[in-house]
């Protein structure tokens, strides 16, 4: 490959700065988060690296995407403690409604239903079917964070739809084994 393709590579990229550099934390506490098998220690996880994505999204000035990690901080805290349908509702109506009163554009509403998705995938799945959401979920987050230009979330979401792939697998093969043995 050329030089000049290789220079035009790297001046589409956003600067790298303090910003970034608080979104590749993020990138290592989400493949730690999504590489567990046991669901609580994933969602004690999870609660690290969205409070690490909060100050990212707000380094970035990303507001709905800042709102949406808070209320994934809350939310995943409680669902450690309960796994309540109506909980889950109340946190996808105060996302929606904080969203969508945030939101300047459609594009805003990504972080929003990817926290959605997230929040039912915690209150109301366990196992495969709960990383199954988290990946839909993902893909919400993926498209936001390249809109906004963050490099570490946006190649955490590319690797978490990996990961949480390769766990699903991981958990189905041993379901598998324990049946047959």
């Amino acid at each position: 490959m050329s030089q000049a393709f290789f220079s035009s590579l790297f001046e589409a990229l956003p600067p790298f700065d303090l910003a970034q550099a608080v979104g590749m934390v993020s990138f290592i506490l989400g493949i730690v988060c999504f590489y567990q098998k046991d669901d609580r220690r994933l969602k004690i996880s999870m609660v690290l690296m969205n409070v690490n994505h909060a100050i990212h999204f707000a380094m970035l000035s990303a507001t709905t995407a800042c709102v949406g990690a808070l209320l994934a901080v809350v939310r995943t805290g409680i669902s450690l403690k309960t796994s309540s349908r109506r909980v889950a509702y109340v946190f996808i109506f105060i996302t929606l409604l904080w969203g969508a009163s945030l939101a300047d554009e459609w594009v805003d509403m990504l972080p929003i239903l990817g926290s959605c998705i997230g929040t039912y995938a915690l209150f109301c799945l366990k196992g495969i079917a709960m990383r199954v959401a988290f990946l839909f979920g993902a893909m919400c987050w993926l498209a936001n964070n390249l809109l906004i230009g963050s490099i570490g979330t946006s190649l955490l979401e590319f690797t978490l739809i990996v990961v949480n792939i390769s766990t699903i697998f991981r958990i189905y093969r041993h379901k598998k084994s324990q049946i047959t043995t």
